[in-house]
């Protein structure tokens, strides 16, 4: 079951997201840390109604970001779409590990491209670490389209490659 994300549940998902960090990183995978996700960027993507979640028997399992605000980081991209097109942006996708490889960020993005498709957003735009080779085949093998590179200094060194499915 995918719903909206509620205040009380923030704990639980600084929880999920600790453990995926921490699975990320034994993998030689320096994606997210303590700066990344953080407790106000849950709250306020609570607050904007954009933070879903997806259960199974009443745990959460997995989480999604679905946002109409462009982050300025992605200004120096070279969009698909034209400046002025309706847009939704991916953030925050994570699955417990222990839940991992069972389709849980497949539904969780069917669900953001179908609702998408649904209020009639032009493309899908997101971004995915450059030393995390598994969430970029993930991506391209749903047809988004690697655009180009932006960096989050907190989070790492490397760049973030930026990517955009047109709907």
């Amino acid at each position: 079951m995918i719903r909206l994300a509620k205040s009380d549940e923030i704990d639980e998902i600084l929880q999920l997201t600790r453990a995926c960090a921490q699975h990320m990183i034994v993998k030689g995978i320096h994606q997210w840390n303590e700066h990344y996700p953080s407790r106000a960027a849950f709250l306020n993507d609570i607050e904007r109604g954009e933070l879903y979640l997806y259960l199974i028997d009443g745990k959460i399992s997995g989480t999604i970001v679905t946002s109409t605000l462009m982050d300025e980081e992605y200004i120096p991209i070279s969009w698909l779409t034209p400046k002025d097109s309706r847009n939704v942006y991916i953030h925050r996708l994570a699955v417990l590990p222990a839940m991992q490889g069972r389709g849980i960020a497949q539904e969780l993005m069917a669900f953001a491209e179908r609702q998408a498709r649904e209020n009639s957003y032009d493309s899908i735009r997101l971004d995915t670490f450059s030393q995390n080779p598994r969430n970029q085949k993930f991506y391209e093998q749903r047809g988004y389209k690697r655009l180009g590179n932006i960096y989050f200094p907190k989070q790492s060194e490397h760049p973030f490659y930026c990517y955009e499915l047109v709907l």
